[in-house]
């Protein structure tokens, strides 16, 4: 076998071409790779600090809409409270108009109630008197006829000198 120099051997070739590509190409090439992935370091840090400043935003709005959920819920509080005190005193008032016009309505029925018996007690009264006049009259009717007159009339002269000395003494 027949052992081949080194210059005649094609993997030397590749080996010094590769060489020479890379020293007259490799520091541009080099610089192309570095160049990208400082590019890509800066995006990546660029998006970092993106990241964080929405982070920091985010964050912000949280705060922000958690001291705004607090004063609602107070706000929500104070006019829950303000609307059970108005509750209340809407009800006492109710309760206390309903009172004043249960003890309107019992004096207005008072007050019929006594001008019933008021009218009823006159209309017996007027009832009584008619009939007692009218029983009056029945007996004076059948009771007093000439006879029984002239007996009235001599007792009432026989009493007339005592009735007329109990007035001159008084």
């Amino acid at each position: 076998m027949q052992e081949e120099s080194f210059f005649a051997d094609p993997r030397t070739w590749v080996a010094v071409a590769f060489v020479i590509f890379f020293g007259a190409l490799g520091s541009k090439i080099w610089k192309a790779l570095t160049g990208m992935l400082d590019k890509r370091a800066d995006a990546v840090k660029a998006e970092l600090a993106e990241a964080a400043r929405l982070r920091q935003e985010a964050e912000s709005m949280l705060a922000n809409a958690s001291r705004d959920r607090a004063a609602a819920l107070e706000e929500a509080k104070l006019l829950l409270d303000g609307a059970r005190a108005e509750a209340e005193r809407l009800s006492r008032a109710a309760v206390e108009e309903a009172a004043a016009t249960a003890r309107r309505r019992e004096k207005m029925a008072a007050d019929r109630i006594a001008a019933a018996e008021k009218a009823a007690i006159d209309s017996v009264r007027n009832t009584a008197a008619e009939i007692a006049a009218k029983a009056a009259e029945r007996v004076i009717r059948d009771a007093l006829h000439p006879e029984a007159d002239a007996h009235l009339i001599d007792r009432a002269i026989g009493g007339l000198s005592n009735a007329l000395a109990t007035r001159r003494a008084a």
